[in-house]
């Protein structure tokens, strides 16, 4: 058991195509899409249960920063910053949500948020550049960028995007790894 746990949580580090430090894969899927291949299917249980097929979302997940460090919320603070108009492409909503990196479990904090998702733009603040920058740490990074805060755990941290309804055309992630639309990478900022 401990093997084949192994080599299910190798598949889930190794899967689709890397960008920015995010995984970007078209795992998830119905029974066809699997087509036989347990291992793929095991992968998509570990990520995230219960995906969709990639034409109706695409989950992008990363647990390393932009230089390919582990993201850890009692060490360091972090930025996830969306240039001016490359927000994701989505027909539908996104989201970005925070996971304790060791349980998989959405985290307990002092503002009761644990994802940070389309419908909450209107309020929060964008920079004079109009591009958003999302704060990812444990402690509030201060009362006027906390309507940006996603708080993190005191450890290791694990950050999903979900693309609901992904555009096809341009800008778009599909297909997985290789659109033209790609998540950018979670900035390491300061120390804790």
């Amino acid at each position: 058991m401990k093997q084949g746990q192994r080599t299910v949580e190798a598949a889930v580090a190794n899967a689709g195509t890397v960008v920015n430090s995010w995984n970007v894969s078209d795992v998830p899927g119905d029974s066809v899409h699997y087509n036989g291949d347990w291992l793929a299917r095991a992968a998509a249980a570990q990520a995230g249960i219960y995906g969709n097929s990639p034409e109706e979302a695409m989950y992008p997940f990363t647990r390393k920063d932009s230089t390919g460090k582990p993201l850890d919320g009692v060490r360091n603070n972090y930025t996830l910053t969306f240039a001016a108009d490359q927000l994701p492409p989505v027909n539908s909503f996104w989201s970005v949500t925070m996971y304790d990196g060791k349980t998989q479990l959405l985290i307990k904090n002092l503002i009761n948020r644990y994802l940070i998702n389309s419908p909450m733009l209107p309020g929060m603040k964008k920079n004079a550049d109009g591009s958003l920058t999302l704060y990812i740490q444990n402690k509030s990074p201060g009362t006027d960028r906390e309507p940006n805060w996603l708080p993190a755990p005191a450890g290791p941290i694990y950050l999903v995007t979900r693309l609901y309804w992904p555009k096809e055309t341009p800008p778009s992630i599909l297909p997985a790894g290789k659109g033209t639309w790609q998540p950018p990478g979670v900035v390491r900022v300061a120390s804790g």
